[in-house]
């Protein structure tokens, strides 16, 4: 079991649980902190345009 932890997963993880964006837990202008956002923004992103379609 690897302990290494995924930025993007988290940031994946944390969008599904309703954490806010600004709650983004790495340094900003890290790649960690990039990555974060990206994998939040995946999953934030595709749940508002599912809300956008049931307008």
């Amino acid at each position: 079991m690897t302990t290494d932890r995924d930025p993007f997963a988290e940031g994946e993880r944390a969008a599904r649980e309703h954490i806010p964006a600004e709650a983004n837990p790495y340094q900003d202008g890290s790649d960690e902190h990039a990555l974060w956002a990206a994998g939040h923004e995946r999953v934030a992103g595709a749940a508002e345009a599912r809300e956008a379609e049931d307008i």
